[in-house]
């Protein structure tokens, strides 16, 4: 009998040993493991940026609050905002694009396994040594390591002058190292799509999903090594004597600005747009209707493509640009909200006179619909040169780009994972759990970020640690923080939700939710090789022709 073996009386099960399995994991360049492994990192690091968050609500909840200093706030919403954007959102997009692209397309595995592999870890290293500052000298809460200048940390703030130790160090070189990452997955993902469809899938055949993350990974391309440049040069100014952002040297701190936000505004739609994937995969399923308007869809997403790398500068309406550049660019920002609504529209007409089931997927698309649609109209005001300059350094723009990077990012993740959770593990969360969770965070969520508009409205700055009291911010932070302290309540039912579910969830079978796309037509969970034979495909709905070939 092996030494890994588990007796039960008339039975013998081998077990592989734990490291075994784990060393499969680890060295593993099956496009479905790494997916997972992006994913279940993401969540990690969700759990890790949200404490920060509560830590960060917790202080301001109350006028001349102490709970943290004013140093450790500045670590917190440093590292809570590099968390989220690049370790959080970045990461699960990707996992859901690793794992779901070559089964709906009929492919075998990525282009590129082995640049998936490394492309994965290299982005995991940047997060954990963004994190392994907190191992320096009296981390977080001392006169330690941790990044405190902004999740964008504009210039003179990264400065040696003003930033002496080793903490803009680690934060460079964890953008650095997973920018790296992002760029080759960007590349496996493009070369994929062009290269590895089954017989029959032209580009007009594509799942919608497939196409805008080929959008995306295009964005990422052009968006991240802007941002990698960026980093390079500031390492320069720093340790080879450069003068880049150096103002009195004759540097410009305002290069700083227009190299971080030539990657930071299409990075929104570098979030965005794998969401917008997930909506227009998951709302026709549940409203038993073939997508309206597929062509529309499709040159809509290219559209935003393009057009969104020309709205960066409307985050610097307030540092002196002239009339010339302030008019372009909110010409472009109110620009690029037309493909998007029409995208809206388009999902909006899919619903329209169909069986619409409310299973939570699709409570999580509903939800993402209003509060996207929300999210933009504050966006256009904010791309108005004049509103903007009145409010820029206020709380209305953390309520705005919180509605968006929230409202539609998170709950477009959370509607992803309860429609492929089944085709991932086999099984399906539960149905109960599953609305509690989004019900609780629904009204966490508008408790949050509805309310956070008035303070911003009436003067409350950005990036502040405490606030006097008697100016109309003191209950509406309140409540404020009451409301993140209920969609963390939502995120623990849910943690809990995956893990009961995982180990005694119903069964789902090979295609729970009765949908068309080719992942569905395998396994749940899919086999290493995803296909016994390479499908052949006649259809963007290749799946419900082969169940029901009537309807050809």
């Amino acid at each position: 009998m092996s030494s890994n073996a588990i007796t039960i009386p008339g039975v013998q099960i081998d077990e592989k040993p734990w490291v075994d399995t784990l060393h499969e994991w680890v060295t593993t360049v099956d496009h479905k493991r790494l997916g997972v492994l992006y994913i279940l990192y993401a969540l990690l690091f969700l759990v890790v940026a949200g404490v920060e968050a509560l830590i960060i609500r917790i202080q301001l909840m109350f006028p001349h609050n102490h709970f943290v200093s004013p140093q450790v706030f500045n670590r917190l919403f440093t590292m809570h905002g590099t968390t989220m954007v690049f370790f959080m959102g970045m990461p699960i997009l990707f996992g859901f694009a690793n794992y779901l692209v070559p089964l709906m397309i009929g492919a075998r595995d990525m282009a590129f396994p082995r640049l998936n592999a490394f492309s994965f870890w290299l982005s995991a290293m940047g997060g954990f040594l963004l994190y392994f500052s907190l191992v320096g000298a009296n981390g977080l809460y001392g006169a330690g390591n941790a990044p405190d200048a902004g999740w964008w940390a504009y210039a003179p703030l990264t400065a040696r002058a003003f930033s002496p130790g080793h903490s803009t160090d680690y934060w460079t070189l964890a953008l650095l190292v997973s920018g790296f990452g992002s760029i080759g997955t960007a590349i496996n993902i493009i070369a994929t799509i062009l290269c590895m469809r089954c017989p029959g899938m032209k580009l007009n055949r594509m799942p919608l999903l497939a196409w805008l993350n080929l959008v995306m990974a295009g964005m990422v391309l052009l968006a991240v090594s802007p941002l990698t440049a960026a980093q390079f040069m500031l390492l320069i100014d720093r340790y080879l004597g450069g003068h880049f952002f150096d103002t009195q040297a004759g540097g410009s701190a305002m290069l700083w600005m227009h190299f971080f936000w030539i990657f930071g505004h299409p990075e929104v739609y570098v979030l965005i747009i794998p969401c917008f994937a997930f909506m227009s995969e998951i709302i026709p399923v549940f409203s038993r209707k073939p997508i309206f308007g597929y062509p529309v869809m499709v040159a809509a997403t290219v559209c935003i493509g393009f057009v969104s790398m020309s709205v960066w500068a409307h985050h610097m309406f307030s540092v002196g640009m002239n009339s010339y550049a302030n008019s372009f660019f909110t010409i472009t920002t109110m620009a690029v909200g037309v493909p998007t609504g029409i995208k809206i529209f388009n999902w909006l007409g899919t619903m329209w006179g169909g069986k619409i089931q409310f299973k939570v997927p699709m409570l999580f698309c509903i939800a993402f619909l209003f509060q996207f649609l929300t999210a933009g109209l504050t966006g256009i005001m904010l791309g108005s040169a004049a509103f903007d300059s009145q409010l820029t350094l206020s709380y209305f723009v953390v309520a705005h780009f919180h509605y968006t990077l929230v409202g539609g990012v998170v709950f477009g993740v959370f509607a992803a994972l309860y429609y492929w959770y089944p085709k991932i593990t086999g099984r399906i969360l539960n149905e109960t759990l599953g609305k509690l969770h989004f019900w609780l965070f629904l009204i966490g969520f508008h408790l949050t970020f509805d309310l956070m508009h008035i303070p911003g409205l009436l003067g409350m700055p950005r990036r502040i640690y405490t606030y006097e009291p008697g100016r109309g911010w003191d209950t509406v932070n309140l409540l404020i923080s009451v409301g993140g302290f209920i969609q963390a309540i939502a995120v623990v039912i849910f943690a809990a939700n995956l893990v009961v579910s995982y180990f005694k969830g119903k069964k789902a079978g090979n295609d729970p939710w009765d949908a068309w796309t080719l992942e569905w037509a395998t396994s749940s969970p899919p086999p290493a090789y995803n296909f016994a034979s390479i499908p052949l495909v006649a259809s963007r709905r290749p799946l419900w022709d082969l169940k029901h070939p009537e309807d050809q």
